[in-house]
């Protein structure tokens, strides 16, 4: 799966100087891979939007964290709370209203967040009869 494009985002997120353009633009740069974004806001009060993307290894997923980081500050949305940083297996970086996962690929199969959260919210499942 590519990136979602921001083009296609509604609304204000749709604004270059928007945290999830930002986010959005900075793991493309990072070459980040199998980037999605969801959107949480009826779901969670942890935030509007998270955001999963994938590095290709231990290495390639502290870069992408390291350059979001970056790109986060000089845009204006820091400070930022960053999780999992020495192990590199899976980092959550936190921008308040986006909350992002970077992962292996074999982390990122493993826990497989991404079909948790796009699942439709519990109270809005009906039970078959």
């Amino acid at each position: 799966m590519n990136h979602t494009p921001s083009a296609a985002i509604p609304g204000a997120l749709n604004a270059p100087d928007s945290p999830l353009a930002t986010i959005l633009a900075s793991l493309e740069d990072a070459k980040a891979e199998d980037t999605i974004q969801i959107d949480i806001a009826a779901k969670s009060s942890l935030g509007d939007h998270m955001v999963v993307t994938s590095g290709r290894s231990h290495r390639h997923v502290g870069a992408i964290a390291d350059h979001l980081v970056k790109d986060l500050k000089a845009a204006g949305f820091g400070p930022v709370r960053v999780e999992g940083l020495p192990h590199c297996d899976w980092v959550l970086i936190d921008v308040g209203e986006v909350i992002v996962h970077v992962f292996r690929p074999e982390v990122r199969e493993f826990y497989n967040i991404e079909k948790m959260w796009a699942a439709e919210p519990y109270s809005e499942r009906r039970a078959t009869a």
